[in-house]
């Protein structure tokens, strides 16, 4: 969110204009559909003043304060009205707590959308003077054709080449309109279906074509109006590019119907289980990827890519991994500084319908939540690069081929740490030295500074300790034993001499 700017001598000010339709003020500090709604009219600016509005909380209608003290927590929760996708497209909108003698004031400025009609669950709120009101179809006429100013974004602009009959519109009836409009008032539409289409951004009025969003969303080719749409997996055998192709699959279609189809393809075809001990009697079944996690960076790549670029969305499989990858790199205020935390949106009116259609459950949330599934699933956090501005890519490890590389590593250890002893044993036996006799006369800690002196005879009873994690006071008093049995002996000074082992007869 925008850094908040307002002053305390304006904010003083602000609470005694009773004539600005820019303000308004409550006392509540639980009815968050009435901030929803408060923040959802300002975000439609129909006067068009051109102007932030201002919701006052903790301020009665006459100007007096409400005696409200706030603490960090409702405060999150205020903010969350911005990300959990409720509203749509979502408000640009600030914070801030002002402490005043009557008690605190909590301000919320919000910027008017670029983007109108702006929906609280499914509802377009105005500004009516000093009230709000649910728009009616004019009202919401004249919040399109101002949009038509702001078309900067791809998926907003009218895609010239479409046409009405090249979109799926029975899909937008049966399977959108009611997910994204109150059915209330879903009940008393009577607009034409271009309308309709044209209220939620997947229409152009003006130049009479749907918009790109529209064609990707709903269009029966999305492929002919933009070559890239689509994603492409590819399973390799090995670990590189170079492996042979063990399966290859392209998911092409508009949006509604092809993320489904991704969404059972990651279920059926990616996703592996298998039980792995945790215990002599209990065992874990282990994902080699979480389901939830590969499908929210599959969401990711289609709500951010770059679709004005013909490379399709990369979802690439290895033995030890999956990369997926897209055009576009970090967009608007996302920066590698403050990736995740900070987001933006290149296509907002994708992000909207993805919301819409609940494949994105709140925004800005799903990295930090992939990250946590991964982590619990052992399979180490997903790497993000976002060093070429063109694209940008993740890279999420295999829980599986972790786990066979852990055993591997446990076992290699084990098969050296045998050889390792059975050189030992060799060599002790050269001296006429048996190794279950030291352990069982001496100890443990006796064979294992044999052992050490095997390879370095000069070691010190500080670098062994170190070295066999055990206390220089246990070394030295096992090394005094030795010395005495006549097993090892010093040989020149202590700082300059060695160990030698003696024969034994």
């Amino acid at each position: 969110m925008e850094e908040l700017k307002l002053t305390k001598d304006k904010l003083l000010i602000m609470i005694n204009d009773f004539e600005s339709e820019l303000i308004e003020r409550t006392m509540s500090v639980k009815d968050f559909n009435k901030f929803a709604q408060a923040i959802c009219a300002f975000s439609n600016d129909l006067p068009n003043n051109v102007q932030n509005g201002y919701l006052l909380i903790g301020v009665h209608d006459n100007g007096n304060l409400s005696g409200i003290k706030i603490d960090d927590r409702f405060l999150q929760t205020l903010g969350g009205l911005r990300s959990d996708g409720n509203i749509l497209p979502q408000p640009i909108m600030s914070i801030k707590v002002f402490s005043l003698d009557g008690g605190d004031v909590i301000v919320i400025e919000v910027t008017p959308s670029p983007f109108p009609p702006v929906r609280y669950k499914g509802k377009t709120w105005i500004r009516v003077g000093p009230r709000k009101a649910v728009a009616n179809e004019m009202e919401e006429r004249i919040l399109i054709e101002r949009r038509s100013a702001n078309v900067s974004m791809f998926d907003i602009r009218p895609c010239i080449e479409a046409i009405l009959d090249d979109l799926q519109t029975d899909l937008f009836k049966t399977v959108y309109l009611p997910q994204a409009i109150d059915s209330e008032l879903l009940k008393n539409d009577k607009r034409d279906i271009k309308e309709q289409l044209a209220a939620l951004r997947f229409y152009n009025i003006q130049q009479n074509c749907p918009t790109n969003a529209g064609v990707l969303l709903l269009a029966k080719n999305p492929e002919y109006f933009i070559p890239g749409g689509y994603v492409q997996y590819v399973r390799f055998k090995g670990k590189s590019l170079a492996g042979d192709i063990l399966n290859e699959k392209k998911f092409s279609g508009n949006l509604i119907t092809i993320i489904p189809k991704i969404d059972t393809f990651i279920d059926d075809a990616i996703i592996t289980h298998r039980p792995i001990p945790i215990s002599t009697l209990r065992e874990k079944v282990l994902k080699n990827f979480p389901n939830w996690a590969i499908r929210e960076l599959m969401m990711n790549a289609v709500m951010h890519r770059d679709y004005e670029s013909n490379a399709p969305i990369k979802f690439y499989q290895f033995d030890d991994r999956i990369e997926i990858s897209n055009a576009g790199g970090l967009f608007g205020k996302a920066r590698p500084e403050n990736f995740p935390n900070e987001n933006d949106y290149r296509n907002p009116t994708i992000a909207e319908a993805m919301r819409v259609l609940g494949y994105v459950n709140r925004f800005n949330r799903g990295i930090s939540r992939v990250q946590e599934e991964l982590t619990e699933n052992r399979n180490d956090k997903a790497i993000f690069d976002f060093k070429n501005i063109t694209s940008f890519g993740v890279t999420v490890n295999d829980a599986s081929f972790l786990e066979d590389e852990s055993i591997k590593s446990i076992e290699t250890q084990e098969i050296n740490k045998d050889k390792l002893q059975r050189n030992s044993e060799e060599k002790l036996n050269k001296f006429g030295i048996s190794s279950e006799e030291i352990r069982n006369k001496f100890g443990r800690t006796s064979l294992k500074i044999l052992e050490n002196l095997l390879e370095d005879s000069e070691s010190s009873a500080e670098a062994i300790a170190k070295k066999t994690n055990l206390s220089d006071r246990a070394i030295e008093k096992n090394i005094a034993k030795l010395k005495k049995a006549g097993i090892i002996d010093r040989i020149g000074t202590k700082k300059s001499g060695y160990w030698k082992i003696m024969q034994q007869k």
